[in-house]
């Protein structure tokens, strides 16, 4: 049974950052970029850029996945326990993302089977090589071992910026990806993964109540999520380039059918 590695190099680094080796982490994608992150937390509490990894491949376009056998690979917010995790995958190593999740449900949405794996191919997964996979894995699994219960794990369109989105103004996922934006501010905002719920068949981010919300039912009277604009502000968590993060100073088990 494979359970994966994570390298001497990586371990040295998590320590230059201040961080345990069990600590939590959570992943992030960017399709447009090609790119799988894993943030860990420090000693602080909060959440830094540890290791970023290019995607060998993945299938469809921009945009969430819809239906069953489309072949899109999902965008959105998902949480990965360890009875997700696959060591005997036929793809090297996998771990499912948890598609459909609530928000995904509450659209009608369908698909089986969405995995971050090795093997650099893909019909709706996330495909890294064996040798990133070994280590993604590897980081993945000591993080459960360490406590965590779940991972969240975000994947985007491409790097939420103002910028980015005003590019695609004119996609009809536009209003979506809005959405998916206003979850990556709030963690950049704080450098915490947020609370995720869903409720009115949208996104809500740390919001005062959640255990009781309808994914499909109108969000509840007085129901918020935390302003981005008010959360606290600290110094950049980034061990990789800047200026492709928001500022942080004050203003702003496997098979074929996927």
């Amino acid at each position: 049974m494979r359970t994966g590695t994570v390298r001497t190099s990586t371990l040295r680094h998590m320590e230059s950052l201040n961080m345990d080796r069990a600590a939590p982490i959570l992943i992030h994608i960017y399709k447009e970029e090609s790119t799988l992150e894993i943030w860990k937390q420090d000693r602080t509490g909060e959440f830094a850029l540890l290791k970023s990894y290019p995607i060998c491949k993945f299938s469809g376009n921009l945009g969430p996945k819809i239906l069953e056998g489309d072949h899109q690979a999902p965008e959105g917010f998902y949480d990965i326990t360890p009875e997700q995790m696959n060591p005997y995958s036929r793809e090297y190593l996998s771990f499912n993302i948890g598609f459909p999740n609530a928000f995904d449900q509450s659209l009608g949405r369908t698909g089986s089977f969405l995995m971050v794996h090795g093997g650099c191919k893909s019909v709706g997964c996330y495909a890294m090589t064996d040798y990133e996979m070994e280590e993604i894995y590897g980081l993945v699994d000591e993080a459960f071992k360490g406590g965590q219960e779940k991972i969240q794990l975000a994947a985007f369109p491409f790097r939420m910026t103002t910028q980015n989105l005003a590019r695609h103004a004119d996609d009809p996922n536009v209003r979506f990806w809005e959405l998916l934006k206003m979850g990556s501010d709030a963690f950049f905002a704080t450098w915490r993964p947020p609370l995720v719920a869903v409720c009115d068949q949208r996104y809500v981010f740390n919001p005062v109540v959640s255990d009781s919300l309808d994914p499909s039912g109108p969000c509840p009277s007085g129901i918020s999520t935390t302003s981005v604009a008010a959360a606290p502000r600290s110094s950049p968590k980034l061990s990789g380039p800047v200026s492709v993060y928001p500022s942080r100073s004050f203003g702003s088990l496997d098979r074929v059918i996927k």
